[in-house]
């Protein structure tokens, strides 16, 4: 394979700001993280140890083979909402027994395990992962059930979570749930629609309804135990497939159950010996512009995590605001698009759907590397074919079906973000860097289009044009599209699978290619009819 070299001067001015301008963004995502660490607060969780109880993140720590990567998913969801952020649920993947299994934990210390419609929607999100890359499922459960004053949000929709169980079960994906305290309500399908069981003695409470509700209902008493305490489960009504001691004594037997899984892998081994870059991955955090408007050498990213910075590129001298071609990391192959310059133009269109096509012919996952502004515009690229060519990229990439996996490295804006296997086009995994934005266009493109139509609007109706009140609209569009384009505001709403940190980006893409390769990987010779 071809070596990428680096042009980058480390002492430069211009890697200085951009180091800068990210270590300021990074310490804005520790700060996020350390609300997720922190779960529902100082006060919730000293009465949960008080208890006697493990916290959600010890739980899974106990749970994951010793020194294993822990993937953590989604853990700045409810950041910029009335949620906690981690939004009551801590869901990631980690190798248990060396089986690659999405763990999904209640956090009790946030409004008692309370699923809200944040939480929810990360939960769905780790159990589609689970089923589109075959991987077991561990859940923690102790759950308050549905966030009641929110019912209306978590009601309807959260009836998907049961489904999506018997679904991954039908499709002979195991399921688990070790349960630690109460899972009530809804909640209580959580273990009754898993393959296996796991209730913790004199902790595990699982019922419809509670001693308060069957009161009202039937005006009978009855305890917590008679109702559905684990011993009750195990002796009884049969739902508890093993009773453990303890919390210790629950993951202990959870982490048998999955050795006893008998479970493989459906695709590929990687294909060759790993080979760490032959650059820094530290220079990650000066790479990227500090003005995400001023582009950057994106092979300057991909030096940085490609197996020793070996890139094979396919049609160098076509499309060049498009990089394309063949690489390996950890050892894994895949096929790569990333934007070198944010315009996509008919070129980079056309030669981005063959490439697709060719990974699909060799079934090769494809990385989209995203630093896009969209597709360009004008009277002359409109007149050359710029929407069927755009639209020809967006159907390849619709059609693939080898895994897409998906990384934000600056911005990501209008159809642009469609071609490059934006969320929309649900790629495998999606991640971002935490200077990543995120809209139909740039917020000054936005507020200033708006400023246009209604200029126009006003000449049409022949009514007077209020300048100041134009310019007062512009400023609050701008400060509301700011607000909203921003990785941790997208994030918190479970719009990506994470904001991770530009060094990791190669462990991170470790792990997803080992995942996607839990299922078997095979692409596609059918796509949609290219207009030529």
């Amino acid at each position: 394979m071809t070596v990428l070299r680096t042009s980058i001067d480390t002492r430069s001015q211009e890697f200085k700001t951009n180091f800068d301008a990210m270590k300021e963004h990074l310490e804005v995502l520790d700060g996020l993280l350390a609300g997720a660490i922190a779960g529902g607060g100082d006060k919730y969780v000293a009465r949960h140890l008080k208890r006697g109880k493990l916290l959600s993140r010890e739980r899974i720590e106990l749970l994951v083979d010793r020194d294993a990567p822990f993937l953590e998913l989604s853990p700045v969801a409810g950041a910029n909402t009335e949620y906690n952020i981690g939004a009551g649920v801590v869901a990631g993947i980690g190798v248990i027994e060396g089986v690659e299994c999405v763990i999904v934990a209640s956090d009790p210390t946030a409004k008692g395990g309370a699923i809200n419609p944040i939480g929810l929607a990360k939960g769905l999100r780790a159990l589609e992962i689970a089923a589109q890359n075959r991987l077991p499922v561990v859940y923690l459960v102790e759950s308050a059930g549905g966030d009641l004053p929110r019912q209306i949000d978590v009601f309807l929709p959260g009836g998907k979570t049961f489904r999506e169980l018997t679904r991954l079960s039908a499709a002979g994906i195991p399921t688990i749930a070790l349960v630690f305290g109460s899972s009530t309500a809804g909640g209580a399908y959580l273990p009754g629609m898993s393959d296996y069981t796991v209730f913790v003695e004199g902790r595990a409470k699982v019922f419809l309804g509670g001693p308060p509700l069957v009161k009202m209902a039937t005006g009978e008493d009855s305890t917590d135990e008679e109702l559905g305490g684990a011993q009750m489960h195990a002796t009884t009504s049969g739902l508890a497939d093993f009773m453990a001691a303890d919390e210790i004594d629950a993951i202990r037997i959870g982490r048998m159950l999955v050795s006893r899984l008998n479970w493989s892998k459906g695709g590929r081994e990687p294909s060759r010996r790993a080979i760490e870059p032959l650059y820094d991955s530290e220079e990650l955090l000066g790479v990227a512009s500090a003005d995400l408007k001023v582009p950057f050498d994106i092979k300057e990213v991909l030096s940085r995590i490609l197996d020793g910075s070996e890139f094979d590129e396919f049609k160098p001298l076509y499309g060049s605001n498009l990089v394309t071609g063949w690489a390996r990391i950890h050892g894994y192959d895949i096929g790569i698009l990333a934007n070198h310059r944010g315009i996509l133009f008919s070129e980079e269109s056309q030669k981005a759907a063959q490439f697709i096509q060719l990974a699909n012919r060799t079934d090769t996952p494809l990385l989209f590397v995203q630093n896009v502004t969209g597709f360009m515009v004008g009277a002359s690229y409109e007149q050359g074919g710029i929407v069927k060519h755009g639209s020809m990229m967006i159907n390849a990439v619709s059609n693939s079906t080898v895994p897409h996996l998906t990384l934000q490295v600056g911005g990501s804006y209008g159809a642009g973000n469609y071609a490059m296997a934006g969320r929309p086009y649900d790629p495998r995994f999606l991640f971002v860097w935490p200077n990543a934005k995120t809209c139909i266009m740039g917020a000054e493109q936005l507020a200033g289009t708006l400023s246009i139509v209604a200029r126009a609007a006003a000449e049409r109706s022949g009514s007077e044009f209020d300048e100041e009140a134009d310019v007062q609209r512009r400023t609050m569009i701008k400060m509301k599209i700011e607000q909203e384009e921003q990785a941790a505001y997208l994030s918190g709403r479970v719009l990506d699978d994470g904001i991770i940190d530009p060094r990791d980006t190669r462990t991170v893409l470790g792990i997803a290619l080992s995942v996607v390769h839990s299922a078997q990987v095979s692409g596609t010779d059918r796509f949609g009819v290219f207009r030529m």
